[in-house]
């Protein structure tokens, strides 16, 4: 019977410090995120290179937060001059690299994962590429015009010094 009382009292005690935590909540950095929540079609200009031989790329995209709050995923079709395809990425924001990060995974097996800044209006994300047995520096950059668009350009580096456009154009969102 002690025994029996002694495991009890000992259950209760856990059973009282998990009570008293609180599920994690999102941060500031989190609710920044929240600017690319909706639907958005992205117009870009592919420029003809080591990506491909340039032209027209459109983008629709929708972005909802995963629950909890953490987590922006989306869902994105698009269309380019080598043909049509379609991914999902999630960004986030990482308190222990104190960096916003961003994974994406499309249909022609490709995989992205970047870390990303912001500042004032603009946002900067970054990794490296391989292409061709080659790592190249990738740079993202988006610059938030209104509420409801902004201008993107992607650009790629050998070094990370001396930056070639790849891409730009211009995102709406529209729900």
């Amino acid at each position: 019977m002690k025994t029996q009382a002694m495991i009890l009292a000992a259950w209760l005690v856990l059973a009282a410090g998990a009570l008293a935590q609180e599920m994690p909540k999102p941060g500031p950095e989190h609710k920044k995120l929240d600017a690319f929540a909706g639907t958005w079609t992205l117009d870009g200009d592919m420029k003809a290179g080591a990506m491909g031989p340039g032209g027209k790329v459109t983008e629709n995209e929708k972005c909802e937060w995963m629950e909890g709050g953490f987590y922006l995923v989306c869902h994105t079709d698009f269309k380019t001059t080598m043909g049509k395809g379609s991914g999902v990425s999630v960004m986030g924001y990482s308190t222990d690299d104190k960096a916003y990060t961003y994974r994406e995974f499309n249909s022609w097996g490709e995989f992205t994962d970047s870390k990303g800044s912001v500042d004032g209006d603009t946002w900067t994300w970054t990794n490296d590429e391989k292409m061709g047995g080659m790592t190249m520096k990738a740079r993202f950059t988006m610059k938030v015009t209104s509420l409801t668009s902004y201008n993107f350009s992607f650009e790629m580096s050998q070094d990370g010094t001396k930056w070639t456009m790849v891409m730009d154009g211009k995102a709406t969102k529209t729900k």
